[in-house]
């Protein structure tokens, strides 16, 4: 498995019980604080193996540095943060290499395993199927409001809390109940993601607004002007694959997507996952998920093509 579906990693087929998932990312610091930077960025790079349902065994650090005006302390910490998350993630970090750099930048190259039987794709959504997600969004609407200093601290700690959660334990109750499909959020916004996972399916997915959870305080930094330029980015590519069926929006059509959606275009990092499910399994999974501690949010279903990739009630 390729780029073809843009998919969240590479799969490479070893035998008939063992396949290779293969993936990078790199991000630049969205916090202060090193250790959490690095920690965040390590989960970041580990979830496109559990999206796939993979399991992660090995990590290589990859950072670029630059080590005249950054003392080594913060490169330390950085890495610190990372290893603690490629343990908990049950890998193992083997190495990496590092690049002297004008701008701090770090994030892994992991490789992981899975039967070449339980490869989750995200291109194999089925009509009828319950749309889940596992992550509130607004990470990159509130990073954009650490860097003007304007993020309030209990948001801040909210969304680190979120960025480092890793994506292990969904990632495990989408395989026991068989999930049809995931991607996991994260650069392109929830509406970039779920058009891929609509276009590799030939389906389309219908997302209820007031289900699609959103940090609390993230309507605050939209109405203070702090909103990334990714998420501008995001909808002007992406609104072309979106129709706003609510009544409020029937009045202007072809018009560009109201402020109220900004949230679903936000580019995440580490984000939740979205996965679609069979609506019997769904249930399984949402009670599960609730025994277990894990959050998990029904947003929406999906249905047979009809004529735009996402479609917003």
């Amino acid at each position: 498995m390729g780029p073809e579906t843009s998919d969240d990693a590479g799969i490479y087929r070893l035998g008939d019980e063992c396949a290779l998932v293969e993936t990078t990312d790199i991000i630049t610091p969205l916090v202060d604080d090193p250790r959490m930077f690095g920690a965040i960025a390590a989960a970041n790079a580990l979830s496109d193996v559990f999206a796939m349902g993979g399991r992660p065994v090995t990590a290589m650090n990859l950072v670029f540095y630059p080590a005249c005006t950054i003392p080594s302390e913060v490169l330390r910490e950085i890495l610190a943060g990372g290893q603690a998350k490629i343990l908990e993630a049950g890998a193992c970090l083997v190495g990496g290499h590092t690049v002297e750099d004008d701008e701090l930048k770090y994030g892994l190259a992991v490789t992981g395993t899975i039967h070449p039987d339980r490869v989750v794709r995200n291109s194999t959504a089925r009509p009828g199927d319950l749309l889940i997600l596992t992550k509130p969004l607004g990470t990159g609407i509130v990073s954009t409001g650490i860097k003007a200093g304007m993020a309030p601290d209990h948001l801040v700690e909210e969304a680190c809390r979120w960025m480092t959660t890793l994506n292990d334990r969904a990632a495990r109750l989408m395989l026991e109940w068989g999930a049809s499909a995931c991607t996991d959020v994260t650069g392109f916004g929830l509406i970039g993601h779920a058009s891929e996972m609509a276009r590799g399916a030939g389906v389309t997915l219908v997302l209820e607004l007031d289900r699609v959870p959103v940090m609390t305080g993230v309507a605050g930094l939209i109405r203070d002007g702090l909103i990334p330029g990714g998420c501008y980015r995001n909808r002007d590519y992406y609104s072309r694959l979106l129709l706003d069926a609510r009544p409020s929006a029937a009045a202007a059509p072809n018009q560009t997507p109201a402020d109220d959606l900004l949230p679903l275009f936000d580019p995440q990092t580490s984000g939740g996952l979205l996965i679609s499910l069979a609506l019997k399994d769904a249930e399984r999974f949402l009670c599960r998920a609730a025994d277990q501690g894990c959050f998990a949010a029904p947003i929406g279903e999906v249905t047979a093509d009809r004529g735009q990739s996402v479609e917003i009630r």
